[in-house]
């Protein structure tokens, strides 16, 4: 007597342990970068852009007064941060775009990297690009660009100029936070309710 046995139902492979070693180094390396896009930034710098206050409120003399005091100097350095923030990194930039400017070894070597990229982000659209038989990713490009740059950078003198750009930057904004009376913009009246009090006591 002849007793036929079906088994039916799917089987499912083990899983492949991930190899790496050898061709696959470079595509490990790809996880956070090849997250990195373009509407990130977009949206970082519009929002930037919307958070600019009038440079005509920025640069009323009429608000600059000395500190009352220092506990009130250390409040007043903060608030002035908080609400003219983006004010401030544009400071930043203008005293960046001034150094540039002026020096026209380092706005060569900014631009070439710069304009390397825009190229290569155009040919990466239409087709990806392989270096020694691996394909990278975009982030990966720039991140080999800025490498290549940096002996550029180093002898154009693009350190000292980056030091002199933030030591500028520090100092003016110390000096527009400590002085700024943020108080009078974000809460008018105070300052001479505070004074009254003041002499009360």
């Amino acid at each position: 007597m002849d007793t036929n046995i079906t088994i039916s139902g799917e089987m499912q492979a083990p899983p492949l342990k991930p190899n790496i070693s050898g061709s696959n180094f470079l595509q490990l390396s790809q996880f956070q970068l090849s997250k990195l896009e373009y509407p990130q930034v977009q949206a970082w710098i519009e929002h930037r852009k919307a958070n600019i206050k009038p440079w005509s409120l920025f640069l009323n003399t009429n608000y600059f007064r000395s500190p009352p005091s220092v506990s009130r100097l250390s409040k007043r350095i903060v608030k002035n941060i908080e609400y003219f923030q983006s004010n401030y990194l544009f400071v930043f930039i203008g005293l960046f775009i001034y150094c540039l400017i002026t020096s026209p070894l380092l706005l060569i070597a900014v631009m070439v990297p710069l304009v390397t990229c825009y190229k290569i982000s155009k040919r990466h659209s239409n087709e990806g690009l392989s270096v020694l038989g691996h394909k990278l990713t975009l982030a990966q490009l720039y991140l080999l660009i800025g490498i290549c740059s940096l002996p550029i950078f180093y002898l154009v003198g693009a350190g000292a100029v980056l030091f002199w750009v933030l030591g500028a930057s520090w100092f003016l904004i110390t000096l527009h936070a400590t002085f700024y009376n943020i108080d009078s913009v974000l809460c008018p009246g105070q300052e001479e309710l505070d004074s009254l009090v003041v002499q009360e006591v």
